[in-house]
């Protein structure tokens, strides 16, 4: 390989791309949008360098976590990689893992989701980084990205902690030219160093390991005041009476606003890369030389709450950044012109995104909602639940099948395996008062193999009654198609051990189970009757429904072997009961004729909405 060899690389290939270069032997993940696509890229560098990494997707980000944080007990370095609310599920063990430490280098890779974009929070990683005690890098660009998952490993092992690095969706995502470096290969044999006192540590010796985590947090914080390269300023080239202290993406936006703008010469920028623990000593003293210091950060005000002498400063706290969003270039632009405006320093024109957005208004084109995709075999099975059980409560969980909101079969949407959790509070909630209330749940295959099985415990344990359908369509759909334990198959593509749904199920002590393809709606309707009328019986319990049939994005020959072809009659009378609660990407309303009408370049023949009209105007070819 040539030393200035450069690829051009999304993101997450480029931070896959750091892993290696770091000689890191095991990254561990649960699939999760903005961080997807690291393991697959990872995968893809192993097979062309023919390294000895072991890859896996995991069940969820706890287990991921720990397997990878054992890794590096052993002096192997490691990676764990998820997006924001996955470290939510492995935040225990985080907190936990800052007092232990590592040995080999670890790395935490926690992708962020200003917007939110493809998330239920738009929550700050950087504020995990605090609130673990645990430092973290906030890359700006893929390059950064890369290059900064080889600092954080040697500043690992330099402290024995783990690091956090945070890119947001906008660097996971992004594609940039990137320079490729030789592959460290490093020769380290597992050797576990037994050490109850540290590894085990009971409530006594963890007072002792706090104290020296926080000693170590004082050592990397001069580190990052004196050595770190991802701290710098951009001086303008005469006195400015306005500082930017900047970080992430919107540096990058910032950078190009300025530069457009002609206005590089009158702000000085400080670029923030390790956002915790900041370097106090170098922020103060940029504060010190301006008049006003404005922080412009996302998501949170990580940085601006660091700051101890805030007079100076501009921020959230004071109004001048939005709370919630992303700064996108247009809400950076109106930042700044009203920062600017308010010194006296320039008076600049509305932004064009502004003018851009009046036009499209003008334009008065409907958009169109997020749906689920033609010949979806959830699309049929929430089309059933709604038909057999009208007047149910509907607890569903995180996945495609979020958009049964769209089927009026969606009441509740909290995280990974509420779906469950939240079914049997509804069900104490309305026993105690002596009410029968329907109750279904619904949760994917990924997700209940994720967080459902212990949801599932815990209800049939306390004895709640719901029907809960699991939507297995047999892999992972929602963030990329990565396979589930119930596929069998590993991340590499290797084989796996299968996982039975059904046995899961049934371990959790569940009674009553039955298995049908959603595509088979009539039958559908009348198992989803049996399955509340189980609910109510004296000795009945949790019914659970497996709605199984492939997901035909992943598997698109399912539909093209037994194709149903429809049409629509002439006894279609316009009165859009299919559109209302089908819903098919496929079905729309020709206005002139006053009629449904298929359109062929979406339809893929699967003939579930023959079920769909009340009138009977859908039939088979």
């Amino acid at each position: 390989m040539a030393e200035k060899e450069t690829r051009i690389l999304l993101g997450n290939a480029a931070i896959a791309r750091g892993l290696v270069e770091a000689g890191c032997h095991v990254v561990t993940s649960y699939p999760g949008t903005p961080s997807s696509e690291i393991i697959p890229a990872v995968v893809e560098y192993k097979k062309e360098l023919g390294l000895n990494t072991y890859i896996e997707w995991s069940a969820n980000e706890k287990v991921a976590f720990d397997n990878a944080l054992a890794a590096s007990l052993t002096g192997k370095r490691s990676a764990v990689a998820m997006k924001q609310v996955g470290l939510n599920v492995a935040s225990d063990s985080l907190l936990s893992s800052a007092y232990t430490g590592v040995i080999g280098g670890m790395v935490v890779i926690s992708c962020d989701d200003p917007g939110p974009l493809s998330s239920q929070t738009e929550q700050d990683s950087r504020f995990f980084a605090m609130f673990a005690k645990v430092p973290a890098y906030d890359p700006s660009t893929p390059q950064e990205a890369k290059e900064m998952v080889k600092e954080a490993f040697e500043l690992s092992e330099a402290y024995q902690i783990p690091v956090i690095l945070r890119p947001t969706i906008k660097v996971s995502h992004a594609k940039q030219s990137v320079k490729i470096s030789p592959v460290k290969v490093l020769d380290r044999k597992a050797d576990f160093k037994k050490d109850p006192e540290r590894w085990a540590a009971t409530p006594k010796y963890r007072f002792v390991l706090h104290k020296k985590l926080n000693e170590a947090l004082k050592k990397i914080e001069e580190r990052f005041e004196q050595e770190s390269r991802w701290n710098y300023e951009v001086k303008a080239s005469r006195d400015a009476p306005l500082g930017i202290i900047t970080c992430s993406v919107s540096f990058a936006v910032l950078m190009d606003i300025l530069e457009e703008l002609d206005l590089k010469k009158e702000i000085n920028i400080f670029k923030v890369g390790t956002p915790f623990p900041l370097p106090q000593k170098r922020v103060a003293d940029f504060i010190e030389r301006h008049k006003r210091v404005l922080v412009m950060e996302e998501t949170d005000s990580v940085i601006e709450y660091q700051i101890v002498d805030k007079s100076k400063v501009l921020g959230r706290l004071t109004g001048h950044i939005p709370l919630q969003g992303e700064l996108t270039p247009d809400v950076i632009y109106d930042i700044l012109a009203r920062v600017l405006k308010e010194m006296g320093m320039a008076d600049l024109e509305k932004s064009g995104d502004e003018r851009l957005a009046k036009l499209i208004e003008d334009l008065n084109i409907d958009v169109r909602r997020p749906t689920l995709c033609a010949g979806c075999p959830e699309r049929a099975a929430f089309f059933a639940i709604k038909r057999a059980l009208p007047r149910a409560i509907y607890s569903s969980d995180i996945g495609c099948y979020t958009l049964g909101l769209n089927l009026k079969a969606v009441d509740t949407v909290l995280d990974m395996g509420a779906g469950i959790t939240l079914a049997s509070g509804f069900y104490h909630a309305y026993h105690q008062d002596e009410n029968d209330v329907p109750i279904v749940a619904t949760m994917g295959d990924s997700t209940f193999y994720h967080s459902g099985p212990a949801s599932l415990l815990n209800a049939v344990y306390n004895k709640a009654r719901f029907v809960l359908v699991i939507m297995d369509n047999e892999i992972t759909a929602m963030t990329g198609m990565q396979p589930t334990p119930g596929s069998g198959i590993t991340a590499e593509g290797s084989k796996g051990e299968k996982i039975s749904l059904e046995e899961l199920i049934k371990g959790c002590g569940v009674r009553w189970i039955k298995t049908i393809d959603p595509y088979d709606v009539e039958n559908l309707i009348v198992l989803l009757k049996e399955a509340r009328k189980y609910t109510q019986k004296r000795d009945g319990g949790i019914a659970v429904i497996v709605a199984r049939h492939p997901c035909l994005i992943r598997y698109p020959d399912v539909c093209r072997e037994n194709p149903v072809k429809v049409v629509i009659t002439s006894d279609c009378d316009g009165c859009q009961y299919c559109l209302d609660y089908f819903e098919c990407p496929a079905l729309y309303l020709n206005e002139e004729k006053d009629r449904v009408e298929i359109d062929r370049n979406f339809c893929v023949d699967c003939g579930v909405c023959i079920h769909a009209c009340p009138k009977g105007a859908i039939i088979p070819v």
